[in-house]
Protein backbone atom coordinates (compact mmCIF):
# COMPACT_ATOMS: atom_id res chain seq x y z
CA UNK A 1 0.00 0.00 0.00
CA UNK A 2 1.21 3.48 -0.89
CA UNK A 3 1.70 5.99 1.92
CA UNK A 4 1.24 9.72 2.29
CA UNK A 5 2.94 11.38 5.24
CA UNK A 6 0.93 14.00 7.12
CA UNK A 7 2.14 16.97 9.12
CA UNK A 8 -0.56 18.49 11.31
CA UNK A 9 -0.42 21.99 12.79
CA UNK A 10 -2.78 22.35 15.74
CA UNK A 11 -3.45 20.07 18.71
CA UNK A 12 -6.72 21.25 20.24
CA UNK A 13 -10.35 20.62 19.18
CA UNK A 14 -9.77 20.23 15.46
CA UNK A 15 -6.39 18.59 15.90
CA UNK A 16 -8.14 15.76 17.74
CA UNK A 17 -10.96 15.49 15.19
CA UNK A 18 -8.50 15.38 12.29
CA UNK A 19 -6.16 12.87 13.99
CA UNK A 20 -9.06 10.51 14.59
CA UNK A 21 -10.13 10.81 10.95
CA UNK A 22 -6.68 10.06 9.53
CA UNK A 23 -6.49 6.96 11.75
CA UNK A 24 -10.00 5.62 11.12
CA UNK A 25 -10.28 6.17 7.35
CA UNK A 26 -8.18 3.19 6.17
CA UNK A 27 -9.73 0.95 8.83
CA UNK A 28 -13.27 1.32 7.47
CA UNK A 29 -12.80 2.27 3.82
CA UNK A 30 -10.93 0.51 1.04
CA UNK A 31 -7.99 2.80 0.34
CA UNK A 32 -4.99 2.06 -1.87
CA UNK A 33 -3.04 4.82 -0.11
CA UNK A 34 -2.59 4.93 3.66
CA UNK A 35 -2.29 8.27 5.48
CA UNK A 36 0.61 8.20 7.96
CA UNK A 37 0.52 10.33 11.11
CA UNK A 38 4.08 11.57 10.74
CA UNK A 39 4.61 14.94 12.49
CA UNK A 40 2.48 16.92 14.94
CA UNK A 41 3.30 20.60 15.38
CA UNK A 42 2.36 22.85 18.30
CA UNK A 43 3.77 25.64 20.45
CA UNK A 44 3.82 24.03 23.88
CA UNK A 45 6.19 21.06 24.09
CA UNK A 46 4.56 19.31 27.05
CA UNK A 47 1.00 19.35 25.70
CA UNK A 48 2.31 18.66 22.20
CA UNK A 49 4.04 15.48 23.33
CA UNK A 50 0.93 14.37 25.20
CA UNK A 51 -1.14 14.95 22.05
CA UNK A 52 1.32 13.09 19.81
CA UNK A 53 1.57 10.11 22.16
CA UNK A 54 -2.18 9.84 22.55
CA UNK A 55 -3.05 9.99 18.87
CA UNK A 56 -0.05 8.13 17.47
CA UNK A 57 1.94 10.87 15.76
CA UNK A 58 5.49 9.63 15.15
CA UNK A 59 7.34 12.91 15.71
CA UNK A 60 6.79 16.41 17.09
CA UNK A 61 7.88 19.87 15.95
CA UNK A 62 7.39 23.33 17.46
CA UNK A 63 8.24 25.30 14.29
CA UNK A 64 5.70 24.82 11.53
CA UNK A 65 8.00 26.46 8.98
CA UNK A 66 10.55 23.68 9.47
CA UNK A 67 7.87 21.01 9.17
CA UNK A 68 6.47 22.44 5.94
CA UNK A 69 9.92 22.28 4.33
CA UNK A 70 10.50 18.63 5.18
CA UNK A 71 10.75 16.60 1.95
CA UNK A 72 9.16 13.55 3.56
CA UNK A 73 5.88 15.38 4.33
CA UNK A 74 3.21 15.06 1.61
CA UNK A 75 0.17 16.67 3.27
CA UNK A 76 -0.09 19.72 5.52
CA UNK A 77 -3.12 19.61 7.79
CA UNK A 78 -4.00 23.13 9.01
CA UNK A 79 -5.99 22.88 12.26
CA UNK A 80 -5.15 26.22 13.91
CA UNK A 81 -7.05 29.54 14.21
CA UNK A 82 -7.83 31.26 10.93
CA UNK A 83 -5.34 34.10 11.32
CA UNK A 84 -2.58 31.52 10.64
CA UNK A 85 -4.16 29.76 7.66
CA UNK A 86 -2.92 32.19 5.01
CA UNK A 87 0.79 32.08 5.79
CA UNK A 88 0.86 28.33 6.34
CA UNK A 89 -1.11 27.55 3.18
CA UNK A 90 1.11 29.74 1.00
CA UNK A 91 4.26 28.13 2.38
CA UNK A 92 2.82 24.62 1.98
CA UNK A 93 1.71 25.22 -1.60
CA UNK A 94 5.13 26.60 -2.58
CA UNK A 95 6.71 23.42 -1.18
CA UNK A 96 4.33 21.29 -3.26
CA UNK A 97 2.37 19.96 -0.28
CA UNK A 98 -1.27 19.00 -0.54
CA UNK A 99 -3.42 20.99 1.89
CA UNK A 100 -6.21 19.89 4.22
CA UNK A 101 -7.40 23.15 5.81
CA UNK A 102 -9.92 23.93 8.52
CA UNK A 103 -12.56 26.61 8.09
CA UNK A 104 -13.05 29.54 8.04
CA UNK A 105 -10.58 29.71 5.17
CA UNK A 106 -8.72 32.87 6.22
CA UNK A 107 -9.13 36.50 7.31
CA UNK A 108 -10.25 38.25 4.12
CA UNK A 109 -10.93 37.91 0.40
CA UNK A 110 -7.46 39.06 -0.66
CA UNK A 111 -5.86 36.27 1.36
CA UNK A 112 -8.37 33.72 0.02
CA UNK A 113 -7.59 34.58 -3.58
CA UNK A 114 -3.84 34.37 -2.97
CA UNK A 115 -4.22 30.97 -1.29
CA UNK A 116 -6.20 29.65 -4.24
CA UNK A 117 -3.71 31.06 -6.74
CA UNK A 118 -0.74 29.51 -4.92
CA UNK A 119 -2.37 26.07 -4.93
CA UNK A 120 -3.29 26.29 -8.60
CA UNK A 121 0.18 27.47 -9.64
CA UNK A 122 1.85 24.67 -7.69
CA UNK A 123 -0.69 22.05 -8.74
CA UNK A 124 -1.46 20.80 -5.24
CA UNK A 125 -4.74 19.33 -4.03
CA UNK A 126 -6.50 21.72 -1.65
CA UNK A 127 -9.48 21.00 0.57
CA UNK A 128 -11.45 23.32 2.87
CA UNK A 129 -13.02 21.32 5.67
CA UNK A 130 -16.68 22.24 5.71
CA UNK A 131 -17.31 18.75 6.99
CA UNK A 132 -21.10 18.97 7.22
CA UNK A 133 -21.36 18.37 3.47
CA UNK A 134 -20.24 14.82 4.21
CA UNK A 135 -22.97 13.94 6.67
CA UNK A 136 -24.87 11.13 4.92
CA UNK A 137 -28.19 12.91 5.49
CA UNK A 138 -26.87 16.14 3.93
CA UNK A 139 -25.37 14.28 0.98
CA UNK A 140 -28.73 12.53 0.56
CA UNK A 141 -30.45 15.93 0.52
CA UNK A 142 -28.14 16.96 -2.33
CA UNK A 143 -29.06 13.82 -4.27
CA UNK A 144 -32.78 14.43 -3.80
CA UNK A 145 -32.50 18.06 -4.92
CA UNK A 146 -30.46 17.07 -7.99
CA UNK A 147 -33.09 14.45 -8.84
CA UNK A 148 -35.72 17.20 -8.89
CA UNK A 149 -37.73 15.93 -5.93
CA UNK A 150 -38.06 19.48 -4.56
CA UNK A 151 -38.77 21.09 -7.93
CA UNK A 152 -37.92 24.78 -8.23
CA UNK A 153 -36.32 26.04 -5.02
CA UNK A 154 -37.95 29.05 -3.34
CA UNK A 155 -36.56 29.37 0.20
CA UNK A 156 -33.45 28.59 2.21
CA UNK A 157 -33.60 29.05 5.97
CA UNK A 158 -30.35 28.36 7.79
CA UNK A 159 -29.57 28.74 11.49
CA UNK A 160 -26.41 27.89 13.39
CA UNK A 161 -26.96 28.44 17.10
CA UNK A 162 -24.69 27.82 20.10
CA UNK A 163 -24.67 29.06 23.69
CA UNK A 164 -21.15 28.55 25.02
CA UNK A 165 -20.50 32.25 25.77
CA UNK A 166 -23.88 33.21 27.27
CA UNK A 167 -22.29 33.50 30.71
CA UNK A 168 -20.65 36.93 31.06
CA UNK A 169 -17.86 35.32 33.09
CA UNK A 170 -16.74 33.14 30.20
CA UNK A 171 -13.17 34.28 29.36
CA UNK A 172 -11.96 36.23 26.33
CA UNK A 173 -10.73 33.35 24.17
CA UNK A 174 -9.19 33.84 20.72
CA UNK A 175 -12.60 33.34 19.05
CA UNK A 176 -13.66 36.70 20.55
CA UNK A 177 -10.70 38.70 19.22
CA UNK A 178 -10.89 40.29 15.78
CA UNK A 179 -7.12 40.10 15.20
CA UNK A 180 -7.29 36.30 15.40
CA UNK A 181 -10.86 35.36 14.46
CA UNK A 182 -11.68 38.26 12.05
CA UNK A 183 -15.34 38.08 13.12
CA UNK A 184 -17.59 36.13 15.46
CA UNK A 185 -20.35 33.71 14.42
CA UNK A 186 -20.63 35.51 11.08
CA UNK A 187 -17.20 34.03 10.23
CA UNK A 188 -17.10 30.88 12.34
CA UNK A 189 -20.67 29.59 12.04
CA UNK A 190 -22.12 31.28 8.97
CA UNK A 191 -19.17 30.04 6.94
CA UNK A 192 -20.60 26.54 7.42
CA UNK A 193 -24.13 27.65 6.62
CA UNK A 194 -23.11 29.57 3.51
CA UNK A 195 -21.17 26.55 2.25
CA UNK A 196 -24.22 24.34 2.72
CA UNK A 197 -26.41 26.89 0.94
CA UNK A 198 -23.98 27.06 -2.00
CA UNK A 199 -23.88 23.25 -2.10
CA UNK A 200 -27.62 22.70 -1.95
CA UNK A 201 -29.24 25.83 -3.44
CA UNK A 202 -26.63 27.73 -5.47
CA UNK A 203 -24.63 30.94 -5.58
CA UNK A 204 -25.70 34.05 -3.66
CA UNK A 205 -26.22 37.39 -5.42
CA UNK A 206 -27.17 39.95 -2.75
CA UNK A 207 -26.60 40.18 1.00
CA UNK A 208 -28.21 42.24 3.78
CA UNK A 209 -27.04 41.80 7.35
CA UNK A 210 -27.23 43.07 10.91
CA UNK A 211 -25.08 42.11 13.88
CA UNK A 212 -25.26 42.52 17.66
CA UNK A 213 -22.94 42.62 20.66
CA UNK A 214 -24.43 41.61 24.01
CA UNK A 215 -21.34 41.51 26.25
CA UNK A 216 -18.62 44.11 25.63
CA UNK A 217 -15.88 42.90 28.01
CA UNK A 218 -14.79 39.54 29.39
CA UNK A 219 -12.15 38.17 31.78
CA UNK A 220 -8.81 37.47 30.15
CA UNK A 221 -8.32 33.81 29.29
CA UNK A 222 -5.59 31.43 30.39
CA UNK A 223 -4.39 30.15 27.01
CA UNK A 224 -3.23 26.76 28.24
CA UNK A 225 -6.75 25.90 29.43
CA UNK A 226 -8.52 27.10 26.28
CA UNK A 227 -9.89 24.49 23.91
CA UNK A 228 -13.01 22.48 23.06
CA UNK A 229 -15.04 25.68 23.59
CA UNK A 230 -13.92 25.85 27.23
CA UNK A 231 -11.48 28.11 29.09
CA UNK A 232 -10.42 29.41 32.49
CA UNK A 233 -9.91 33.04 33.46
CA UNK A 234 -6.41 34.45 33.91
CA UNK A 235 -6.23 36.71 36.97
CA UNK A 236 -8.72 39.53 37.42
CA UNK A 237 -8.16 41.62 34.28
CA UNK A 238 -10.68 42.11 31.50
CA UNK A 239 -10.43 42.74 27.77
CA UNK A 240 -12.73 44.03 25.04
CA UNK A 241 -14.77 41.68 22.87
CA UNK A 242 -13.95 42.85 19.34
CA UNK A 243 -16.23 40.62 17.27
CA UNK A 244 -20.01 40.35 17.01
CA UNK A 245 -21.99 37.96 19.20
CA UNK A 246 -24.74 37.30 16.65
CA UNK A 247 -25.42 37.91 12.96
CA UNK A 248 -28.53 37.77 10.79
CA UNK A 249 -28.30 37.74 6.98
CA UNK A 250 -30.93 37.89 4.28
CA UNK A 251 -29.86 36.91 0.77
CA UNK A 252 -31.11 36.49 -2.76
CA UNK A 253 -29.67 33.59 -4.75
CA UNK A 254 -28.78 33.91 -8.42
CA UNK A 255 -31.54 31.40 -9.14
CA UNK A 256 -34.14 33.80 -7.70
CA UNK A 257 -34.59 31.89 -4.44
CA UNK A 258 -34.33 33.88 -1.21
CA UNK A 259 -32.73 32.89 2.07
CA UNK A 260 -31.99 33.75 5.67
CA UNK A 261 -29.05 32.91 7.93
CA UNK A 262 -28.91 33.19 11.72
CA UNK A 263 -25.59 32.67 13.50
CA UNK A 264 -25.29 33.18 17.24
CA UNK A 265 -23.45 32.03 20.33
CA UNK A 266 -26.25 33.36 22.55
CA UNK A 267 -29.02 30.84 21.84
CA UNK A 268 -29.40 29.57 25.39
CA UNK A 269 -29.84 25.80 25.43
CA UNK A 270 -28.50 25.29 21.91
CA UNK A 271 -25.21 23.40 21.96
CA UNK A 272 -24.51 22.93 18.24
CA UNK A 273 -27.85 23.55 16.57
CA UNK A 274 -26.92 23.67 12.87
CA UNK A 275 -30.12 23.48 10.83
CA UNK A 276 -31.47 24.21 7.39
CA UNK A 277 -34.87 24.19 5.73
CA UNK A 278 -35.30 24.19 1.94
CA UNK A 279 -38.71 24.74 0.35
CA UNK A 280 -39.48 24.06 -3.31
CA UNK A 281 -42.39 23.71 -5.71
CA UNK A 282 -42.59 19.91 -5.29
CA UNK A 283 -41.33 19.38 -1.76
CA UNK A 284 -39.27 20.41 1.23
CA UNK A 285 -36.27 19.19 3.24
CA UNK A 286 -35.35 19.87 6.87
CA UNK A 287 -32.08 18.96 8.61
CA UNK A 288 -30.79 19.37 12.17
CA UNK A 289 -27.16 18.52 12.96
CA UNK A 290 -28.11 17.61 16.53
CA UNK A 291 -30.19 14.82 14.94
CA UNK A 292 -27.68 14.27 12.17
CA UNK A 293 -28.82 10.80 11.07
CA UNK A 294 -32.28 12.09 10.15
CA UNK A 295 -33.62 14.01 7.15
CA UNK A 296 -37.17 15.37 7.06
CA UNK A 297 -38.85 15.21 3.64
CA UNK A 298 -42.22 16.52 2.48
CA UNK A 299 -43.48 15.60 -0.99
CA UNK A 300 -46.22 17.67 -2.63
CA UNK A 301 -46.66 14.73 -5.01
CA UNK A 302 -48.06 12.48 -2.28
CA UNK A 303 -51.84 11.91 -2.61
CA UNK A 304 -54.20 14.23 -0.79
CA UNK A 305 -54.81 13.07 2.73
CA UNK A 306 -51.42 11.36 2.95
CA UNK A 307 -49.18 14.37 2.75
CA UNK A 308 -46.88 15.28 5.61
CA UNK A 309 -43.24 15.39 6.64
CA UNK A 310 -41.64 11.98 6.95
CA UNK A 311 -38.38 11.08 8.64
CA UNK A 312 -35.72 9.35 6.58
CA UNK A 313 -33.17 7.60 8.78
CA UNK A 314 -30.06 8.04 6.62
CA UNK A 315 -28.25 4.95 7.86
CA UNK A 316 -29.06 2.51 5.05
CA UNK A 317 -26.16 1.07 2.99
CA UNK A 318 -27.72 2.83 -0.03
CA UNK A 319 -27.14 6.21 1.59
CA UNK A 320 -23.88 8.11 0.94
CA UNK A 321 -20.86 6.69 2.87
CA UNK A 322 -23.00 4.37 5.00
CA UNK A 323 -22.11 1.00 3.46
CA UNK A 324 -18.70 1.25 5.17
CA UNK A 325 -20.11 1.63 8.67
CA UNK A 326 -22.72 -0.29 10.66
CA UNK A 327 -25.94 -2.18 9.79
CA UNK A 328 -28.95 -0.05 8.88
CA UNK A 329 -30.40 1.80 11.87
CA UNK A 330 -27.07 1.99 13.73
CA UNK A 331 -26.32 5.70 13.92
CA UNK A 332 -23.02 7.43 13.24
CA UNK A 333 -21.71 10.66 14.82
CA UNK A 334 -20.01 14.01 14.31
CA UNK A 335 -16.54 12.53 13.86
CA UNK A 336 -17.57 10.41 10.89
CA UNK A 337 -17.93 13.40 8.56
CA UNK A 338 -14.20 14.06 9.07
CA UNK A 339 -13.42 10.45 8.13
CA UNK A 340 -15.45 10.83 4.94
CA UNK A 341 -13.52 13.99 4.10
CA UNK A 342 -10.18 12.21 4.55
CA UNK A 343 -11.28 9.36 2.28
CA UNK A 344 -12.37 11.75 -0.49
CA UNK A 345 -9.24 13.90 -0.05
CA UNK A 346 -6.84 10.97 -0.43
CA UNK A 347 -8.79 9.74 -3.45
CA UNK A 348 -8.54 13.19 -5.07
CA UNK A 349 -4.76 13.17 -4.59
CA UNK A 350 -4.49 9.67 -6.05
CA UNK A 351 -6.56 10.55 -9.12
CA UNK A 352 -5.19 14.06 -9.60
CA UNK A 353 -8.68 15.51 -9.33
CA UNK A 354 -10.27 18.30 -7.33
CA UNK A 355 -12.31 17.85 -4.18
CA UNK A 356 -15.13 20.09 -2.98
CA UNK A 357 -15.28 22.28 -1.07
CA UNK A 358 -11.83 23.62 -1.86
CA UNK A 359 -10.20 27.03 -1.87
CA UNK A 360 -12.25 28.10 -4.90
CA UNK A 361 -15.38 27.45 -2.85
CA UNK A 362 -13.69 29.23 0.04
CA UNK A 363 -13.27 32.39 -2.03
CA UNK A 364 -17.01 32.40 -2.74
CA UNK A 365 -17.82 31.90 0.95
CA UNK A 366 -15.51 34.73 2.08
CA UNK A 367 -17.17 37.06 -0.46
CA UNK A 368 -20.55 36.44 1.17
CA UNK A 369 -19.22 36.78 4.73
CA UNK A 370 -17.40 40.03 3.94
CA UNK A 371 -20.51 41.35 2.21
CA UNK A 372 -22.46 40.59 5.39
CA UNK A 373 -20.00 42.51 7.58
CA UNK A 374 -20.05 45.43 5.14
CA UNK A 375 -23.84 45.46 5.07
CA UNK A 376 -24.02 45.45 8.88
CA UNK A 377 -21.59 48.38 9.05
CA UNK A 378 -23.29 50.48 6.37
CA UNK A 379 -26.91 49.46 6.71
CA UNK A 380 -27.01 48.83 2.96
CA UNK A 381 -27.61 45.75 0.84
CA UNK A 382 -24.45 44.50 -0.91
CA UNK A 383 -24.51 43.11 -4.45
CA UNK A 384 -21.85 40.47 -5.09
CA UNK A 385 -19.77 40.51 -8.25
Amino acid sequence: MKKLNIGIIGTKFMGKAHSNAWKKAPEFFEMSTRPVLNVACGRHETSLKEFADKWGWEETETDWKKMVKRPDIDIIDIAVPQNLHYEIALAAAKEGKHIFCEKPMCMNLTQAKEMLKACEENKVTHYLNHNYRRNPAVALAKQMIDEGLLGNLFHWRGAYQQDWIVNADFPLTWQLKKEIAQAGPQWDLNSHSVDLAHYLVGDIQTVSCLTANFIKERPLAEEATSGNLKAEAKGTGKGAVTVEDAALMMVRFKSGAIGSFEATRFATGRRNHNTFEIYGSRGSLLFDQERMNELQFYSHDDPEGRQGFKTILATDPSHPFMKNWWPSGHNIGYEHSFVHAVVDFIKAIEEGKTIAPNFEDGVKIIKVLEAGIKSAETGQMVVLE
